[in-house]
């Protein structure tokens, strides 16, 4: 017999009454319903162990769910014990995404240290998409000066350097540092190479591998 062609057994009179009894529910249940919806209404297994254990008013109420769910026996049906497996390893996977989410975010420790020269002033420090400015001087490992915006002595004063902190535009060193500054603060940054230019340096001017070496004043930010 096919899905469409499933009716109603009994009406729900005959239901209420003694002439049903608790093996035809189940019964019949068994035959007309797929083995999701037996699990579903914990009705799997052997005919007279569920018999024994079921109450007649939850087997009428799942006797009435199987027509309005339409949830029948059909030709290709899936066996109880595959469909346990796939529970169980769908419940498997999300206690394993549960686990994953409660543990507690891995902190990265900072590849750089910073000694203060001058302490700033304000509470506040830049935070991600700050626009700051900045005066700076790099030195390599052995003492070359390498780099600087600060002009020498006799010459026109330089414009500080100016970018947004923590979007990327200059070295993640500089982002995380500066971060951490005042308002006026100059300090001295040693950064190590995984916060620099890494192994690959940059051109003939940085090494690969440097750990670097800057006195950066923060003038201001906003």
């Amino acid at each position: 017999m096919s899905s469409s062609e499933i009716t109603p057994k009994w009406t729900a009179e005959e239901l209420a009454g003694e002439g049903v009894s608790k093996k035809d529910l189940v019964s019949y249940l068994h035959e007309s319903g797929s083995n999701t919806f037996l699990l579903a209404h914990k009705l799997n297994g052997k005919l007279a162990s569920v018999v024994k254990t079921a109450k007649k008013p939850a087997l009428i109420a799942a006797y009435k769910n199987l027509f309005e769910t339409k949830q029948f026996r059909s030709s290709d049906e899936v066996s109880a014990a595959e469909i346990k497996q796939e529970k169980a390893a769908v419940a498997d996977s999300s206690t394993e995404k549960q686990a994953e989410a409660a543990q507690p975010a891995v902190v990265e420790e900072p590849k750089y240290t910073k000694r203060v020269i001058k302490k700033g002033t304000g509470l506040g420090s830049p935070v991600k998409g700050d626009r700051v400015s900045v005066y700076y001087s790099g030195w390599l490992e052995d003492g070359k000066l390498f780099d600087t915006n600060i002009t020498t002595k006799g010459r026109k004063p330089s414009s500080p350097l100016v970018f947004k902190v923590g979007t990327g535009a200059v070295i993640r060193g500089w982002d995380e540092a500066l971060m951490t500054m005042k308002k006026g603060e100059v300090a001295s940054i040693l950064i190590q190479p995984e916060w620099a230019y890494g192994q690959r340096g940059k051109a003939d001017i940085i090494p690969p591998n440097a750990t670097l070496k800057f006195e950066i004043t923060l003038v201001q930010f906003d």
